[in-house]
């Protein structure tokens, strides 16, 4: 049934009238990536091609149409034409030159129809015409639009200028002379001598002549405009000899204010102090304004003033950077540093003690800051109005093999443990789940193992409610302190969850009278703290546990903006051999989408895939979702900061700066040997130093295993972790080991077939695992093994001297009885009288009657004489012991 549905591609592309390169391209970019041209489509892929080429198959069929009744008339005419052979070959002579392009038009048409290519670009030629008549009607109606705001604008300015003419002239003559002194205020307020100038005004009185009259009337009734420089060459005003722009005395123009405008000037100035003014509401209005902007800048002036003094730096800049900061000269950087006895060169970047001294020098303070706020990315705001509700993320805590896991199994109904080598969790992962009424939950598992301390820590600062589970057959364990004293400090609500109160043993009350002990109340003994018992195998509780997660979700109203740009966490980052680097994220506020550019910590790149935990493929992550995103250009570490930037390039540029920063202060933090150094490990005489490159699948459990085995340095071994990193051991981790005399250490990765190779050819160990406490005792056993053995007594055998014989040339011979133990011919002995050791050595002989024997238990006499010692009395007792070797611990 099923083939009689199936189509050649071959005869739907002439149904279609497309080619079928066209058809396979668009196959293959719909999904159907196993598609040839010699492929049959189902009524699926049919379907889909009728519904994309529907326009292409219905131009055909109109031409296939247009060209049966082209054929039809040809064949009416050529019948016609049999019947009147004569009359009709004239009438087609004659109706030639009209007829002409009637039949090349339809001709024309019929032809592009029928040619795929040239109807596309005839399309296409269409497209392009209405698109360049509709930007040419766009463009003119911008225009037309332009041209009415300009003659609007036009109007409004004419209509403006109109009105302040008018104001102008309205204004009496005197407003005008006010207006001048104004420009000229300077000057006006310059001369308040006025006082003494009045006897000039009264004596043109006492003496008045015309000539006089009309020169002082001619100079208050002229006032230029501001710019003026005509004048008589015989008047005192701006333009003549006497005038302020001549080489004559200015100020004498000045003396000639009446007393009406001097008054009049005064006025003006009480009222403009004042805040009154004579002017129009909108000149006020821009005079303070203008004062305004004028105190901003000054404050702003003095600030700027202030934070040229302080340079915010990060720990190292070089030389010529500080020089440009502190606008000095490079030679007076080098110069101080050579004061300080360090010899530097332009590009050398300094540590934070000597750019500290050498900025205090020039008189300017240091603030470090460090890279990722000297690097600070600015965030997108939330936009109140795209608030919506968020799922609450929920991270799981608690001691080792308590049960989390066995819980996140059962609520996601999935089985994570049998993946953990060891039946314990070594990773965080990041898990979202959704309930039957559409409610999601985005649940944190974290491992419980002490190593692991740093993931526990970065899953309750990321978290907004911490579910602590207890067993109830065990107690409150180092761990769940830890894990309670994580949450405390983030600030974040705590659900206690005991879980196995299905088995045996089990006491519930227990665990809630060991919380209270530590000051934590549950709901059920008047606490805070809400409390569910449950049982994680059988399901017992668990529903109930995830209503007061929503309840607790509920009463701290979480929300996020979906639609600015994604900000979230670093989870976890590994490297896959078939996809490159794989890195775990949870969105906290925006979406994450395919295509964009994401920055997280000293790496970037693009968002190329995203799936979820179980593997499918997702477009887009929101506000408390978990992704695997894949794109990045490395891994980065776990608890890194992640941002989606507007910008490749600087995306880029912001993490090769980190980068550089990274490395150089692993640079500068390295350990180098020192004297001190030197000296104390001769004085230990036995110093041991173990390397280690450790590799690992993510960066969560490379930096729990580094730490635990930093800690296992003492003062006769240092354990240096040489490299860490993520991915398979390579031939250049072998290659490093053998250059530093190193191990190998593989966290749940193996060795490329040729970094094998390599290691055997240099003898260089690789040591694999897939626990984690595992590799922790192997290694601390092999650092014992490197250890000089410690040496130990150990107390062999009592012996009483009960007789003593004297021999010529033999010595003292002691007759003993052995009170326990039992005593060698090689044992070393004390002789010990009243409590005190007198001698200690060796055993010349030992006999028993007249033998020489090897040993002498407990309970038998024997004869003995000390090498070197004759001083032997009865009653002494003679301790045998001997040096045994222990190998010493850690």
């Amino acid at each position: 049934m099923a083939e009689g549905k199936l189509r050649r591609l071959g005869a739907v592309a002439r149904d279609l009238n497309v080619g079928t390169a066209t058809i396979v391209d668009f196959l293959k970019n719909s999904g159907y990536a196993d598609v040839n041209p010699n492929s049959k489509l189902d009524e699926k892929m049919y379907d889909v091609l009728v519904g994309e080429f529907a326009a292409d198959r219905k131009l055909k069929m109109e031409a296939e149409a247009k060209a049966e009744q082209l054929q039809a008339r040809k064949d009416e005419r050529m019948a016609a034409s049999e019947e009147h052979v004569e009359p009709k070959k004239e009438e087609v002579i004659k109706a030639t030159p009209t007829k002409v392009d009637g039949p090349k038009v339809m001709g024309s048409i019929n032809l592009d129809d029928l040619n795929p290519e040239a109807r596309r670009k005839k399309a296409e030629a269409e497209k392009a015409e209405k698109a360049a008549q509709a930007a040419k009607d766009k463009a003119e109606a911008e225009a037309a639009a332009r041209a009415a705001e300009e003659a609007a604008a036009k109007a409004k300015i004419e209509a403006e200028a109109a009105k302040k003419k008018a104001e102008e002239d309205a204004i009496e003559d005197d407003v005008i002379k006010v207006k001048v002194d104004k420009l000229a205020g300077a000057k006006v307020l310059g001369k308040m001598e006025l006082p003494v100038e009045k006897p000039r005004e009264k004596k043109p009185v006492a003496t008045s002549n015309d000539s006089a009259d009309k020169k002082r009337k001619r100079k208050r009734v002229r006032r230029p405009v501001q710019g003026e420089t005509g004048g008589a060459p015989g008047q005192r005003g701006p333009g003549g000899p006497g005038g302020a722009s001549g080489p004559g005395k200015p100020r004498e123009k000045k003396a000639e204010l009446t007393d009406e405008e001097i008054q009049k000037q005064i006025k003006e100035t009480l009222a403009r102090l004042s805040g009154g003014s004579t002017k129009s509401k909108g000149s006020k209005y821009r005079r303070e304004k203008r004062q305004l902007v004028q105190e901003r800048m000054e404050a702003e002036e003095e600030q700027h003033e202030l934070e040229k003094k302080i340079l915010k730096v990060t720990e190292f800049v070089t030389a010529n950077e500080l020089a440009k900061m502190m606008d000095v000269a490079v030679n007076e950087i080098i110069a101080a540093c050579m004061s300080l006895g360090l010899f530097v060169s332009i590009n050398q970047r300094l540590d934070a003690e000597t750019l500290s001294i050498v900025a205090e020098e020039f008189g300017h303070e240091v603030q470090f800051v460090s890279a990722e706020v000297q690097d600070n990315v600015l965030e997108e705001e939330d936009n109140p109005e795209m608030m919506e509700a968020r799922p609450p993320i929920v991270t799981i805590m608690g001691h080792v093999d308590h049960g989390k896991t066995s819980l996140l199994d059962y609520i996601r109904d999935a089985n994570v443990i049998a993946g953990e080598a060891g039946g314990i969790t070594q990773h965080i992962g990041a898990y979202g789940v959704e309930f039957g009424d559409g409610k999601r939950i985005a649940f944190l598992d974290t491992p419980g193992h002490e190593a692991f301390t740093a993931m526990r820590a970065r899953g309750a600062q990321v978290t907004d409610v911490v579910i602590i589970v207890v067993a109830a057959d065990d107690a409150v364990m180092p761990q769940t302190r830890e894990a309670i004293n994580h949450a405390q400090a983030a600030g974040v609500p705590m659900i206690f969850a005991i879980n196995k109160i299905d088995k045996d043993g089990a006491n519930p009350e227990k665990i809630k009278e060991q919380l209270a002990s530590m000051n934590i109340l549950v709901e059920d003994w008047g606490g805070k703290f809400q409390c569910q018992e449950l049982s994680a195998k059988s399901g017992q509780g668990v529903e109930e546990l995830l209503e007061k997660v929503l309840l607790e979700a509920e009463l701290l109203e979480l929300k996020a903006d979906p639609t600015k740009r994604a900000v979230g966490t670093i989870i976890e980052s590994e490297l896959d051999k078939g996809r490159g680097y794989v890195s775990t994220v949870l969105v906290q506020s925006g979406r994450l989408k395919i295509g964009d550019v994401v920055l997280a910590g000293s790496y970037s790149g693009r968002v190329k895939a995203l799936y979820n935990e179980r593997g499918q493929p997702m477009q887009s992550a929101g506000p408390s979702m978990p992704a695997q995103l894949l794109g990045l250009d490395g891994a980065p570490s776990s608890g890194d900061k992640f941002n989606v930037m507007e910008d490749d390039k600087e995306a880029r540029s912001i993490a090769a700066r980190r980068l550089q920063l990274q490395r150089e202060q692993g640079l500068r933090t390295q350990k180098h040997i020192t004297l001190d150094e030197i000296g104390r490990r001769i004085a230990i005489g036995d110093f041991q130093e173990l390397n280690l490159i450790v590799k690992g699948d993510v960066d969560g459990s490379i930096e729990a295993l580094s730490d635990s085995l930093l800690k296992l340095s003492t003062e006769k071994i240092a354990v240096n972790i040489i490299m860490k990193g993520v991915g398979q051991i390579s031939e250049s981790d072998v290659l490093l080991a053998s250059a530093s005399d190193a191990i190998v250490i593989g966290f749940q990765v193996r060795p490329s077939v040729n970094a094998r190779k390599i290691a055997e050819q240099e003898q260089i160990q690789i040591k694999l695992y897939s626990i984690i406490y595992d590799a922790i005792e192997e290694v601390k056993s092999a650092m014992e093994g490197m250890l000089a053995p410690e040496f130990e007594e150990k107390i062999v055998g009592n012996i009483e001297v009960r007789e003593t014989f004297k021999i010529t040339r033999v010595g003292t011979i002691a007759g003993c009885m052995v009170l326990d133990g039992k005593v060698s011919r090689h044992t070393k002995v004390r002789v010990i009288r009243d409590g005190i050791v007198v001698y200690t050595g060796e055993l010349a002989s030992l006999k028993r009657f007249k033998e020489d024997v090897k040993e002498v238990t407990k309970g038998f006499e024997c004869g003995l004489n000390i090498d070197k010692f004759n001083d032997i009395k009865i009653g002494d007792i003679i301790e045998g012991y001997e040096i045994v070797e222990v190998k010493a611990k850690l």
